[in-house]
């Protein structure tokens, strides 16, 4: 199985009609319909990416599918605290992160820990109880494996605010030979 579809999958399980997600890089827009699908129309998707060409893709695969209850927000993920409506606050069910570059973009405009761990600090004040974080980390390009490894020691620190951890057992030799890795957070 793919790594997003087990990101999908491991959403399902958790986000349900009427309530609130985030896609924090939309990318293509995939991770955005989804969960989009997920909430459905009673429902809300906060989606986040910095490259007007990720807002842009990722508006036409939601109008392609006729939804509508999504809000593109072309700024860092970093900044998504200030951005998401405050009775919104600790009311959010999921999170996503897709890690690295956008497919079809500029392969040099990639994701950074030091603004994806603000984001993924943000993330975790949002959410509810009972609320997931999926963080899909591609590490084969320049500068992946280093974002991934300062992710997972940052989210190792996490652990005694409250939050669990999920990884594989070998996510450090998957990070250091460039395999994608999938690391979750749960509140």
């Amino acid at each position: 199985m793919r790594l997003t579809e087990a990101v999908h999958n491991l959403l399902r399980e958790v986000v349900q009609p009427g309530e609130i997600a985030i896609d924090a890089t939309a990318g293509n827009g995939h991770d955005t319909l989804a969960l989009a699908e997920m909430v459905g129309p009673g429902g809300h998707v906060y989606a986040f990416d910095n490259q007007p060409q990720a807002i842009e893709e990722t508006a036409r695969l939601l109008t392609a599918h006729d939804i509508s209850h999504v809000t593109l927000i072309q700024v860092c993920h970093s900044r998504m605290n200030a951005l998401i409506p405050e009775d919104c606050h600790g009311n959010i069910t999921a999170v996503t992160f897709n890690l690295g570059y956008l497919p079809n973009g500029d392969h040099s405009h990639i994701t950074h820990a030091v603004t994806t761990i603000p984001a993924i600090h943000h993330a975790i004040s949002l959410l509810r109880d009972g609320g997931v974080i999926a963080v899909l980390a591609y590490t084969g390009h320049p500068g992946g494996a280093e974002e991934a490894s300062e992710i997972l020691d940052e989210l190792r620190t996490m652990e005694k605010m409250g939050v669990k951890l999920e990884f594989d057992e070998d996510i450090e030799s998957r990070i250091k030979n460039g395999v994608p890795v999938l690391l979750v957070v749960r509140k």
